[in-house]
This record gives structure tokens, C-alpha cells and sequence, in this order.
């Protein structure tokens, strides 16, 4: 009877073969009753099975009285013939000459491509190499699937892709355990300990260790990286401190930055070339008579994106006129273009101690659409009418250009304001005072504190921390922050009156009256924040309760901030033509995108100062720092560090019997860990 036929009848002395361990295995049939066999195998076993696990190719036939030893000598011989004919077959040459004929085949089909009359050895060995090939064919007993060109080079791809994986875990939980113990002695690991692998291996590992940082592929490679990290101590940053001991990455690497897919330099801006230097050609050639009125802008001497200046006209009789300039590049900007999309996803630029990354590309941001002094360049113009206490009576927006007559700094505000050396900073700040004093009246919580300044020595290999207050300039600082939230609060209100929705920062909720007024004491502060909200985003004007103003709308950095951004370009169209470029329902599908995305993107500007100061903290160990008590409630007290703007919390027993909000402590921390946000407080004791 035919060998192939699925209705195959084993007898007692026949060859089988079954698959055992994904692999073909021989055996010589004792017994049959049923369909149940009795089996010797070619490994000396006797074992049990059903007839159906038998393998589509029978024989030869023997004698069924056979002694062990023959049947033994019997299948080693048959092992052997097999083995020579498998390999000297192309398994690929087969399924050339099968692919595109049919879907699947008999095993007979395939050897009647080879042979005239297959003999039981030629049959096995083809099916074994068949069975073998499992990105060409798919054994479906008692047939085989023959895949097509586009399944062959996916499988061929997973099959690469697995081949990689088993490498980079055999190369990588040994090199793993030999960083980690290096770690442990206080050092990095030395090129010769690493394990000999090949360039294609390593950098697989580099890039999955850089992909769990940054937390990309998560559920594809948990399996993967539980077997790399066996052996490892359970820690949250396990892959940056692996990468941080191999040395690709440095040992104070920025992950906030790769979890939020956030790249700090300007090269994001590449691929977006062909657009940017349309924007930088627009502002060349698209440049109008500028405004006559000489503009002034007022930064941190660092600052190079500047988006605001202003002029201010006191009148004969108390009233002033306050014209704000702000940047507009919005002007030939094309809303979802790529370059678009790819600022939409910074979100917002960050300001670090170890350096600024810009929302826009630099040579448009810190470039052609900056308010330098002494350049041309495309801005939206607003006119504040004022009456002598700095009630606002009119607000006229316009589009046009400015070429400003100064880039001041804060500190050059202060000195001309402390030795009157200017008439026109005299007066910003006497206008400055008016609107703060109606903001107050209004129920306005201005909290003022001090500002440390952090610089970084040695960044990024062995960076020392350096902490310093900023200078004093409260009064350029609030000539520059009222006139801010005049132009917000007010372009916000003019949008309400005419009509067309905006973005707007709310907060919507009731403070005691008791609160309202300049604070300055931690305790004072930490009152008031407590009960405050975060501000939400939205597109209908109301109330910003902490700065007692109403429709809020930022619009005053859009080279910063890319609501601004939406809200210049919206504010832009209805001046030009006569309506807004999005409706309520657009602005508010805009604006759930972007919090999303700024979700990721703030917690960079949160986290990264507080590591710094804690890593200036752990530099400083020694040292007793300054301390308030803003919180005496419950068993733990909340203590302000003013000078660093960082709370602790400290058990009540470690303060002594009698606490009050206000009281001055020196403290000392014995656990200082700025990569996982720990800080203990080991000593405390009272100025």
C-alpha cells in the first residue's frame, strides 16, 4: 500500500518516525493493537503512543520478531542513509519549483519533483529538511503549506529578528551582571570585561536598553528584559543605570527627556528644512513699514526668543496709552504641515539648568522671528488706553512689523529704576504699581520668593552643582509680569467681545479675600497654594481666580508656547479677515491634544530642577540648610527650604514638643538619592 495515503496502515516491524523535542525522531514498531503502538526508539527507549503521532512516511518493513539489538542496528543504519540524504538536498531549489503551483501538497508530491520511485530513506529526509524549513513550508499532517514570497520574507524577518534576540540575551545578562557588580564597587565596567560580541549585538543592546528608558516597546520586550535582568536588584531606573555603567549615556542623563520623546538640541529640525527657510524667506520679503513707536523689550540677559516689547505715553491729564509689540509667527505659518506637527509635539520650550531647548527651530525662535533690536520683524501691535489708575478703557489690536530700539535685561531695568536714570522705566513700573494695586483689590494672590539660580561645572561628565539667588529685580520682574497680564487678560477679553473663542487659562474658584495681597513668608505661601487648583485649558473666558483677572488668554510668548502660538494665529486671522481661522469646536479637539502632550512635556521643566538641587544637596551632605515650618499638622510637618525652593517632610518628634507655622530650623539629611526623589531628614534643630 502507498506510504502517503492518509488512511496508512503501521504494522508491527515498521520504521517510524514521530516528533519529539520539534525535532523527527526514529523508532521500530513492537506491538500494534487498536491503533495503539508499542515502540523501541533509536534512543533505546520503550514507550507507548497512538498510531496518529505517527509521521506521514512508514518503513521499511522488518521482521516484527526482531531482537532489541537488531532493531537497534536496524534504525541506526536508516538514521545514517537519512541524514546523508537530507543533506545533500535544496530545500529552497523545492520550493521554487513548488511556490506559486499550490497552496499545499502531500509529502508524495514534493518527492515525485525529485525521484521516480522514493525509496523510505529518500522520504523521510525530505520531509525532516521540510519540516525543518519553517519559513518556506508549514507541516499541516499529513500535508505541507507552501508560503508564498511575502510570507517567506516575513517569516525569514521574525526569524532574523528572534536569531538577534537570543544573542543579545546570551551576550547581555552576562554583560548586565558585570555592570551591575562594577557598579556596586563604585565603578564603571573596563572594556575588558566586556563580553567579545559582535558590533550588531551590542548595538541590539544599546538600543534596548535606550528603548526601556525611554519606556518605547514596553510590551513587546518585558519577556526579553525579564530574562536580561535576572539576577538584578528591582529598581525603577534599572535600564539608565545599566546604560549609565556601560557609559552610553552619561551618569547624569536626562530620561524625562527620552520618556517624553522630547530631543533637547535643534536637530529635530532637519527634516523640516525646505519649510523653515520659507518662513525665513516670508519675513525677508514680506517686510512692511514698521511702527514708529520706539519699542523696547525687557529679558534675563540669556534670553534670545524674544516675544514682547512695549511703549508707554503718560498723558497731560494722568491717563496713559500702553502699546504692546509681540512676536507673530504665525504670520506664513502653515497649520498642519509637518514642521507644524513637530512644534505642536514640543509643546513648549525648557528652561534647565544645564541648558534651553526652543518649541520653535532655533534659526526661526532665537532667529528670524525674535524682536532683536535693530531687525525687522512681523508682530501683532496692541494699544491699551488707560486712565489714571490703570483701568483699561480701550484695546486696539493690529497686524503689522516693528523694529525695536533696545533688548534690555532685568538687571539694567533695576539699576535705571533705582538711580532714575530713565523716564520711560520710571514710568512702566509707576503703571506697573496701579495695576498690581487693582489686581489685589480684585482678590490677586502675588506670591514673590526668592529665585535660586543653578549652573552646572564640569557638565555632563562631572557636573558640580553651583546654587545662587538671582539678583533682585522685583521691579523690572513686575513691569514686565503686569504688562504681560494686561495684554492676556485684555486680548482675551477682546476676543470675548467680538465674538470668536480663544484659548484661556481658568481657574474657577472662590479664594477667601483674606488671602489676596503680595506674600512673601514660606508658610504664608504654602497657605495659599494649598488651596488653590492647577489652571485649566479652555475655550470659554473665565475667571482666573490667583490673578483676579477674567479670560485669561496666553498669548504673549508664542515663540515659548505653542497655546500662545494658536491663540496669536487665531487672533491674526479675525484682524486680517474679518473671522477666526478655528471655531469652538476646533479650538477645543486643539487644545485636548495639546494638554495631552504637555502632560509629558512639563514634567521635564518640574522634575529636572528638583533632581539638580537635590544632586547640590547630596554634593553639600555636610552642610546644615535653612528651613521653615509651613505645615505643623499631622505626624509629619512639611518644612520650605527658601534659599533652594524644595519642601520636606520631617517626623514631628525629630522638631520638638512645640511647632508653629514660621519657625526656623537648620537641617541635615542622611539620604539623598536625586534619581529616585529621596530626601531624609537626619537632624533638626532650631535657629
Amino acid at each position: 500500500m502507498s506510504l502517503f495515503t492518509e488512511g496508512r496502515y503501521v504494522a508491527s516491524g515498521n520504521i517510524v518516525e514521530f516528533m519529539h523535542g520539534n525535532q523527527p525522531q526514529l523508532a521500530f514498531v513492537m506491538e500494534e493493537q487498536a491503533g495503539k503502538l508499542k515502540l523501541y526508539t533509536i534512543n533505546k527507549r520503550e514507550m507507548k503512543m497512538p498510531a496518529t503521532r505517527v509521521l506521514p512516511w512508514i518503513g521499511p518493513q522488518y521482521s516484527s520478531s526482531a531482537s532489541r539489538q537488531q532493531m537497534l542496528d536496524y534504525m541506526t543504519f536508516h538514521q545514517e542513509k537519512r541524514g546523508e540524504h537530507q543533506a545533500g538536498l535544496d530545500i529552497m531549489e523545492i520550493w521554487e519549483l513548488a511556490e506559486g503551483e499550490l497552496e499545499k501538497a502531500p509529502l508524495e508530491w514534493f518527492a515525485d519533483l525529485l525521484w521516480e520511485n522514493p525509496d523510505p530513506d529518500q522520504i523521510s529526509a525530505l520531509g525532516r529538511a521540510m519540516i525543518a524549513a519553517k519559513s518556506h513550508f508549514k507541516f499541516q499532517p499529513p500535508e505541507f503549506v507552501i508560503y508564498t514570497q511575502d510570507k517567506v520574507d516575513e517569516r525569514l524577518r521574525l526569524e532574523a529578528e528572534e536569531k538577534a534576540r537570543e544573542e543579545i540575551m546570551t551576550a547581555g545578562q552576562e554583560l548586565f551582571k558585570k555592570i551591575w557588580a562594577a557598579r556596586e564597587a563604585g565603578s564603571k565596567i573596563r572594556p575588558d570585561q566586556i563580553p567579545n560580541m559582535s558590533e550588531e549585538i551590542e548595538n541590539g543592546l544599546k538600543s534596548f536598553l535606550m528603548d526601556r528608558i525611554s519606556g518605547l516597546n514596553e510590551d513587546k520586550s518585558n519577556k526579553m528584559w525579564s530574562a536580561l535582568r535576572k539576577g538584578l536588584p528591582d529598581h525603577n531606573h534599572l535600564p539608565l543605570l545599566l546604560a549609565q555603567g556601560w557609559g552610553i549615556v552619561h551618569p547624569h542623563y536626562n530620561f524625562l527627556l527620552d520618556e517624553a520623546d522630547y530631543v533637547f538640541n535643534d536637530s529635530w529640525t532637519e527634516k523640516h528644512q525646505a519649510e523653515i527657510d520659507k518662513q525665513i524667506s516670508a519675513v525677508e520679503t514680506k517686510a512692511g513699514d514698521t511702527c514708529p513707536l520706539p519699542m523696547r523689550s525687557v529679558d534675563a540677559a540669556t534670553t534670545k526668543d524674544i516675544d514682547d516689547a512695549f511703549n508707554l505715553v503718560k498723558h497731560d491729564d494722568g491717563t496713559y496709552t500702553l502699546t504692546i509689540a509681540l512676536a507673530r509667527p504665525c504670520m506664513d505659518w502653515e497649520f498642519g504641515s509637518d514642521l507644524d506637527q513637530a512644534v505642536m509635539n514640543r509643546g513648549t520650550s525648557l528652561y534647565l539648568p544645564e541648558g534651553t531647548s526652543h518649541m520653535l527651530p532655533e534659526s526661526l525662535g532665537i532667529g528670524a522671528l525674535s524682536l532683536f533690536a535693530g531687525e525687522v520683524r512681523p508682530a501683532m501691535i496692541t494699544t491699551f488706553e488707560l486712565d489714571q489708575n490703570g483701568n483699561v478703557d480701550s484695546i486696539s489690536p493690529r497686524t503689522g512689523w516693528v523694529k525695536l530700539a533696545d533688548n534690555s535685561t532685568y538687571i539694567a531695568v533695576e539699576q535705571m529704576i533705582e538711580n532714575g536714570s530713565d523716564d520711560e522705566m520710571a514710568l512702566a513700573f509707576e503703571l506697573s504699581e496701579k495695576l498690581l494695586k487693582l489686581r489685589i483689590k480684585n482678590g490677586a494672590v502675588v506670591i514673590r520668593r526668592p529665585e535660586p539660580e543653578l549652573d552646572l561645572e564640569g557638565w555632563p561628565e562631572q557636573p558640580k552643582v553651583i546654587m545662587s539667588q538671582k539678583e533682585d529685580t522685583t521691579r523690572a520682574d513686575q513691569i514686565i509680569s503686569e504688562f504681560m497680564i494686561l495684554a492676556n487678560s485684555g486680548l482675551g477679553k477682546f476676543a470675548g467681545e467680538h465674538g470668536f473663542p480663544l484659548l484661556y487659562r481658568t481657574q474657577d474658584i472662590v479664594l477667601p479675600s483674606d488671602l489676596s495681597g503680595i506674600v512673601t513668608e514660606p508658610h504664608e505661601i504654602f497657605m495659599r497654594v494649598r488651596q488653590m487648583i492647577p489652571p485649566q485649558m479652555d475655550i470659554l473666558p473665565k475667571k482666573h481666580a490667583t490673578l483676579a483677572v477674567s479670560g485669561y488668554s496666553p498669548i504673549t510668548s508664542p515663540l515659548r508656547r505653542y497655546a500662545d502660538f494658536i491663540n496669536m494665529a487665531q487672533l491674526c486671522h479675525y484682524l486680517m479677515e474679518g473671522q477666526p481661522k478655528w471655531d469652538g469646536e476646533e479650538l477645543t479637539a486643539m487644545a485636548a491634544a495639546l494638554q495631552i502632550r504637555l502632560q509629558s512635556v512639563l514634567k521635564i521643566q518640574r522634575y529636572r530642577p528638583r533632581y539638580w538641587k537635590l544632586l547640590y544637596l547630596l554634593q553639600n551632605k555636610k552642610q546644615w540648610q535653612h528651613a521653615v515650618v509651613v505645615d505643623d499638622t499631622g505626624p509629619l510637618a512639611t518644612l520650605a527650604m527658601p534659599d533652594i525652593q524644595i519642601n520636606v517632610r520631617v517626623p514631628r518628634p525629630m522638631l520638638g514638643d512645640k511647632l508653629y507655622p514660621g519657625q526656623m530650623f537648620q537641617i541635615r539629611f542622611n539620604k539623598i538619592d536625586p534619581l529616585t526623589n529621596e530626601l531624609r531628614v537626619v537632624e533638626a534643630m532650631e535657629e
